[in-house]
């Protein structure tokens, strides 16, 4: 297991989770109950960190801060052995950011939220705008590698605004949330549904562009080469 990239994967998703929830929670504050203005905050926020994370830690680990894209990314290689060990480190980054955000902002580090975010339109959008996220992934990845940052985030942030779930697209975010009663969160009984709708979507895309022969050189795949 390369223990650096694994590191690399908890801290920057970590960091994500920050972006997310701190920024939910300071648009929350500050934006005097106008829910678009928040949402427009939460949304470039985002978008702003997740372009400085991926370029930060995108040399060391690929910067994927999401089990789908790890997942995908071995089911392309057929590369599995260093999957596990990003999962768990994202997870495991995605809480400790949540629960650092939380902090931060006075709030207790894990609270259930009751934001509900559930419905078949909701489970749609989670599966449109996770295979969204991927096919931007791949089809960046090989002949336009150093935009991928950047298109990564802008997708983001525009999937805020055209998916009414506000484009989770992440599992482990998605986790993370639901252990934030602000404006990020999302109710622990919706999480399943949204899960299994981003693996869903992620595995579309993938199929997709595995049929249109685009190889994604630059999306490193976890591997288990000693550190």
């Amino acid at each position: 297991m390369n223990a650096r990239a694994t590191v690399a994967e908890f801290v920057g998703t970590a960091f994500l989770l920050l972006a997310i929830v701190g920024s939910g929670i300071m648009a929350q504050r500050l934006c005097g109950g106008d829910v678009g203005l928040a949402l427009l905050v939460n949304a470039v926020a985002t978008g702003g960190a997740l372009i400085a994370l991926i370029l930060a830690f995108g040399p060391v680990s690929g910067a994927h801060f999401n089990p789908v894209v790890t997942l995908a990314a071995a089911l392309r290689e057929k590369t599995w052995s260093g999957a596990l060990p990003y999962v768990v480190a994202q997870l495991a980054g995605a809480l400790a950011g949540t629960a650092l955000a939380n902090l931060m902002f006075s709030l207790p580090a894990y609270t259930a939220s009751h934001h509900e975010r559930s419905g078949t339109a909701m489970i749609v959008s989670e599966f449109v705008a996770t295979f969204g996220l991927l096919a931007v992934i791949w089809g960046c990845s090989r002949s336009r590698s150093p935009i991928t940052p950047f298109a990564v985030a802008a997708y983001i942030v525009g999937a805020y605004w055209f998916t009414p779930s506000t484009s989770f697209a992440n599992p482990a975010v998605t986790i993370a949330r639901s252990l934030t009663d602000t404006f990020a969160g999302i109710r622990p009984a919706d999480v399943p549904a949204f899960a299994i709708a981003q693996v869903l979507g992620a595995l579309a895309a993938t199929l997709l562009f595995a049929w249109f022969g685009t190889h994604a050189e630059n999306v490193v795949v976890p591997h288990s080469e000693a550190a």
